[in-house]
């Protein structure tokens, strides 16, 4: 029996030495791991830009069809700026109709809407769809990525360099980027609203209902808050996802490069968005008025003032314990113009500060001159 215990003792120590990081050590969080089946990820808040994890996170790869992702913004950035119109008609040249892989077969001199065009791309990855748009916009591919490497560079994605719209690579292209990257991006289109409309599709129809689509990004379907992105893969790939969801107001973006196939990179995705939302809570807090601030000299006794709303990332359980500290003045002094700064207003949890909004004027308050203080005395006298 006392060797039984002894042999029970040493496992039980044993164990507690392989055991992996502990939320403790991870300031709260439990380790997710860089054992995945994955070259390189990356997942993201989409509000403020955090990074949860990451795993090679500015290893070059090449992404695929996830390129796209590009495309799709310069797109939807061309229609909110009024260039072109979703209804807008589109003639496929020969060019884009001779794009391999992914497609909707698009025929030379078809004519086809930019909605229509944009749907291929984002549901079913249609490269000669996305060309047909580049052309489009641009007026031909080569014009429409170095659009796309210009934006990539202001959008600082540092280990990224397009070299066509799709993702295509049967040739040694140098057609690379990074997970940090593809979530920067992703990010951006994220923005758009308008995105949204194409891709949580998981079936439609082109061509008045005669081509069917189904979007390859199964999460659409069986992913709870899953509302995109783009999915991609080619024998230099692996496969690769952008995949994005939504849940109780928090935003997430979970980039997957290099997975040895299309069901482990699809499960590893869903796995770290769950491990995403289960451990961060984006918390926001509305912004409202302040009680209204003395002001010495002015034509008026007091300014109305306000502070805008906040938001941060906590980990779960932290967002019980904001407390809201005012740091305002006990006067101001005329003039005050509105927007003028006046205070500030801290946002803690215990002894961390989590951040700052300014407190600021919503109204102009204008020194009080001379004939104005006079005409006051004056008043005050008379009825004294």
């Amino acid at each position: 029996m006392k060797r039984f215990c002894c042999i029970f003792l040493c496992a039980v120590m044993l164990s507690c030495v392989l055991l992996p990081v502990s939320a403790a050590d991870t300031g709260g969080v439990p380790a997710f791991g860089d054992n995945i089946d994955a070259k390189s990820a990356v997942l993201m808040e989409a509000s403020t830009g955090e990074i949860l994890y990451e795993k090679n996170p500015d290893e070059a790869l090449p992404p695929a069809s996830v390129t796209k992702v590009m495309t799709m913004l310069l797109v939807l950035e061309a229609i909110d700026g009024g260039k072109i119109k979703l209804d807008d008609t589109v003639t496929v040249s020969d060019y884009a109709s001779t794009m391999g892989g992914s497609q909707v077969y698009l025929k030379a001199g078809e004519t086809m809407t930019v909605s229509d065009l944009l749907k291929s791309v984002i549901v079913a990855s249609a490269n000669d769809a996305a060309v047909a748009l580049a052309e489009f916009v641009a007026g031909s591919e080569e014009a429409f990525v170095a659009m796309m490497n210009s934006r990539a560079s202001e959008l600082g994605m540092m280990n990224t360099t397009f070299k066509n719209t799709n993702g295509l690579d049967d040739e040694d292209t140098g057609h690379l980027t990074s997970a940090r990257d593809i979530a920067l991006m992703s990010r951006e289109v994220l923005k758009h609203d308008l995105v949204f409309d194409y891709t949580t599709i998981w079936m439609d129809t082109i061509r008045g209902g005669a081509f069917g689509l189904t979007n390859t990004n199964r999460l659409v379907r069986f992913y709870r808050g899953c509302n995109g992105l783009k999915t991609g893969s080619t024998s230099k790939a692996g496969f690769c996802i952008s995949a994005t969801a939504e849940r109780d107001g928090m935003q997430l973006i979970c980039v997957i490069m290099g997975s040895t196939t299309k069901d482990a990179r699809n499960s590893l995705a869903a796995s770290l968005l769950d491990w995403g939302f289960a451990n961060y809570a984006r918390v926001s807090v509305p912004g409202g008025d302040t009680d209204p601030i003395p002001v010495c000299g002015g034509v008026k006794d007091c300014v109305a003032a306000e502070y805008p709303d906040f938001s941060v990332l906590l980990t779960r359980g932290a967002e019980k314990n904001i407390e809201t500290v005012p740091e305002l003045p006990s006067s101001v002094s005329a003039p005050v113009k509105q927007g003028d700064i006046l205070g500030h207003i801290v946002y803690k949890s215990g002894d961390t500060v989590l951040g700052t909004v300014d407190v600021t004027a919503k109204e102009d308050v204008a020194h009080i001159g001379f004939f104005v203080l006079f005409l006051r005395m004056l008043d005050a006298f008379a009825i004294g």
